[in-house]
């Protein structure tokens, strides 16, 4: 399983849709600002819904158990407000595999039900599943039977007054199983931490499945601003340095307790951790899998993450260059950015970089040689067709940084035309323009994230 990525969020599957951005290292729905006198004039309605859910046998004969699909309905743009959701659910393809109780909001006829949803939100808005179906596996099913849930849906609201989810988009296969499901319980994220503080994180596990676990392992991976994990005997401990990627710590334990249906394990003592000096927006991840090659029959619950934000701050500065020569001649022009801590930074949920270095080339120059990380840019940030030459260049720092990360970028300047006092602008920012983007709000001091490269 690959550690620290962000958490999946509503899905589009349709060709024409945008992708749905996850927050970093929390898992929401971000959507661009708009002029207020220039609202863009198209919506669309979204289902969310699902992917797939196993269904278990009952335990030794007994009846199966219950599982919850959480279904709901969003929109694009929050400047139109959409009422009258109608959420059309058809079960048909179920039959022999799975049965279904509908909520109170949904009104079946046959195979098919209507849901309502009096009020769909817009995308960025805060979103919770409205339509909350219970379904087991249907009695005398064989394992691996299986069966589709389809849905369509309509709206009243957007620019032309109705609004309809893509046709033939959005389904959730069941299907009948058995086997054990190790479920971790919820963990609250921790918002209010303090470097050095040590911290307790509540790990239960219960067997939700039909047939017991013959042993299992536990896998934390805690990031670099977390330290002292609880020391077991089940468990080997390993750090990674950070030459490729972020640096963390990782425990791998293995507990050969059975657990049966329904049973539940907690570990010998208290997990804790321990925030360091350089902790600012940590995490923590922990996984779960049955021991002895055994198929735990749903993945989704066996993972989770665990935020835990310290306050704390990262200065970022930047530093510009002078160069000189009569025109005609290259110089090398060297721009510097340092993180000078005392937090690290990194960006382990989304991979983004943590910022980028921006360039305006001083007038009368030209910029011949090009870093790697850094792209070509017009003035206003625009696609330009040729590596060098551009007037603006936008550099690529890594998805992390250490409390004394320093990079330099070293630009080959041809100096065309000497100008009396040309001076080019050194600057960092959030990447990826200008919507969506964060301001540095752990930077403390924002008079350094500005320089100058000056001709002489």
């Amino acid at each position: 399983m690959s550690m620290f990525s962000a958490g999946r969020p509503l899905r589009r599957r349709s060709a024409a849709a945008l992708a749905v951005a996850a927050g970093l290292l929390t898992a929401g729905l971000a959507s661009p600002a708009f002029a207020a006198d220039d609202p863009p004039q198209s919506d669309q309605l979204w289902i969310h819904e699902p992917y797939e859910q196993t269904l278990p046998l009952g335990t030794d004969g007994g009846a199966p158990q219950s599982r919850t699909l959480g279904v709901g309905l969003y929109h694009d743009n929050q400047n139109f407000t959409v009422t009258d959701g109608r959420l059309t659910v058809d079960i048909s393809d179920l039959t022999g595999v799975a049965e279904v109780t509908w909520p109170d909001n949904c009104t079946p006829s046959g195979t098919t039900a209507v849901c309502d949803v009096p009020v769909v939100p817009g995308l960025g808005a805060g979103y919770e599943d409205q339509v909350v179906l219970k379904v087991r596996a249907a009695d005398g099913a064989a394992v691996g039977a299986r069966g589709r849930i389809t849905y369509e849906a309509t709206a009243t609201g957007g620019p032309e007054g109705t609004l309809t989810a893509p046709h033939d988009s959005f389904d959730t296969t069941l299907t009948v199983g058995a086997g054990p499901d190790l479920a971790i319980a919820p963990v609250a994220d921790i918002e209010d931490g303090r470097p050095g503080d040590e911290r307790t994180v509540p790990l239960k596990i219960t067997n939700n499945g039909n047939e017991s676990a013959n042993g299992f392992t536990v896998q934390l991976y805690a990031s670099y601003g977390l330290t002292d994990l609880t020391r077991y005997d089940a468990c080997t401990y390993s750090t990674t340095d950070g030459t490729d990627y972020a640096p963390s710590n990782k425990a791998d334990c293995t507990f050969d307790q059975v657990l049966a249906p329904g049973d539940s394990f907690e570990l010998p003592e208290p997990l804790t951790v321990r925030l360091a000096p350089h902790a600012l927006h940590e995490r923590l991840d922990i996984d779960v899998e049955p021991a002895g090659g055994a198929q735990d029959i749903d993945s989704r619950n066996d993972y989770t993450v665990l935020q835990i934000d310290a306050a704390n701050t990262a200065d970022f500065s930047v530093t510009g260059d002078t160069v000189s020569g009569a025109a005609g001649t290259t110089a090398t022009a060297e721009l510097t950015f340092k993180n000078n801590g005392p937090a690290w930074l990194g960006n382990l949920g989304s991979g983004d970089p943590v910022a980028e270095v921006r360039l305006i080339v001083p007038q009368g120059t030209t910029v011949t040689g090009v870093p790697s990380d850094c792209v070509p840019r017009t003035l206003a940030g625009g696609y330009y067709p040729k590596q060098t030459g551009a007037p603006r260049y936008d550099c690529e720092l890594p998805y992390w940084v250490l409390a004394d990360t320093r990079r330099t970028f070293a630009f080959s300047v041809r100096i065309d035309t000497v100008v009396p006092g040309a001076t080019g602008a050194v600057s960092i920012h959030p990447p990826y323009g200008e919507f969506g983007q964060r301001p540095f709000d752990f930077d403390p001091n924002l008079t350094n994230n500005t320089a100058a490269l000056t001709v002489d």
